[in-house]
C-alpha cells in the first residue's frame, strides 16, 4: 500500500508513518509534506498513492486548498487537531476522518474502512472529496508577494476584481495580488454571506460596501474601500434586488 502524508507537524507525521507500518508492514510511505505548495507540486508531478492522509490545517494554509488546485486520484482521510468540521460527512462519504492525537485503534478502522472499498466504489470516494471540497468555504488564499509566498486570510479581502483576463485579490488596505482561480470559481469557493459577485468583473466582501446610491434605470452605483480607479462601480438592476437583500441579512 502506498501512503501519502500531509501533514506538517514532523514529529507527527513520524508518528503516524511508524503506525502504518506497525499495523501494516508492507505500507510504503511515499513522502510526508508540510504544506499546501509542497502537496500540490508533489501530486502534480506523481502518480497518485493507494490512499493520502491529510491534516486539515497546514503550515500555508488549509489542506482543501489542494484540492481546489489538483485533482487528487485516492481516497482520503483526514486527521485534525480540531474538532469544529462536519465527521459525519466524512464518514457518510467513505472518507474518513481521525482526531488527534491519533490512536493507533482509530488508524486501524480507518485502513479497514479504505480496505473495504470495492474498486467500483473508489471513484465514488473521490468524487465525494471533491464535493466536500467545494462546499466548504476557502479560509485564505496562497498569494506571491515579490519573490516569496504570501497566505492572505479571507477576512483581508475587500474584493476580486478581473481585468483583462487576469483576476486580482484586492486587501482592505488596497494590497492586490494575482490569483489563479477565476471569478466562476470563486464563487463556488467564498461564504454567500460575506461575498456577493455583482457583475462579471467584481465579487465584493460585505466590509468593503461603504455607500450605495440609486442609478439610471434601477441600477445601483456604490462605493467601496479600497476605492476603484476608473468607472463607476455598478451593480445592474437585475441583480440589485438580491444585492440589497444580501446587505440586509
Amino acid at each position: 500500500m502506498n501512503v501519502l502524508l500531509i501533514e506538517d507537524e514532523p514529529l507527527a507525521a513520524q508518528a503516524l508513518a511508524a503506525v502504518l507500518t506497525r499495523l501494516r508492514p508492507a505500507t510504503r510511505i511515499l513522502a510526508a509534506l508540510g504544506s499546501v505548495e509542497e502537496a500540490v507540486e508533489w501530486l502534480r508531478a506523481q502518480p497518485a498513492p493507494d490512499v493520502l492522509f491529510c491534516d486539515i490545517h497546514l503550515s500555508d494554509g488549509n489542506s482543501f486548498d489542494i484540492f481546489r488546485q489538483v485533482a487528487v486520484q485516492a481516497p482520503v482521510i483526514f486527521t485534525t487537531a480540531y474538532d469544529a468540521y462536519a465527521i459525519q460527512a466524512f464518514q457518510v462519504n467513505s472518507v474518513d476522518y481521525l482526531l488527534k492525537p491519533l490512536q493507533a485503534a482509530e488508524v486501524e478502522r480507518a485502513l479497514q474502512k479504505y480496505e473495504n472499498l470495492h474498486p467500483a466504489t473508489l471513484p465514488a470516494a473521490v468524487e465525494n472529496v471533491q464535493r466536500l471540497v467545494q462546499a466548504t468555504p476557502r479560509s485564505r488564499f496562497l498569494v506571491k508577494a515579490g519573490s516569496a509566498l504570501k497566505a492572505v486570510p479571507v477576512d483581508d479581502v475587500a474584493y476580486f476584481l478581473a481585468e483583462e483576463g487576469v483576476v486580482f485579490l484586492v486587501t482592505h488596505p488596497g494590497k492586490r495580488f494575482i490569483i489563479t482561480d477565476t471569478l466562476d470559481q470563486l464563487e463556488g469557493q467564498l461564504e454567500a454571506r460575506s461575498f456577493f459577485r455583482i457583475n462579471r468583473q467584481f465579487i465584493l466582501s460585505i466590509g468593503a460596501v461603504q455607500e450605495i446610491r440609486p442609478y439610471f434605470k434601477g441600477r445601483l452605483v456604490l462605493q467601496v474601500a479600497p476605492p476603484v480607479a476608473g468607472e463607476a462601480l455598478v451593480v445592474s438592476a437585475g441583480r440589485a434586488p438580491a444585492f440589497k437583500h444580501w446587505l440586509d441579512h
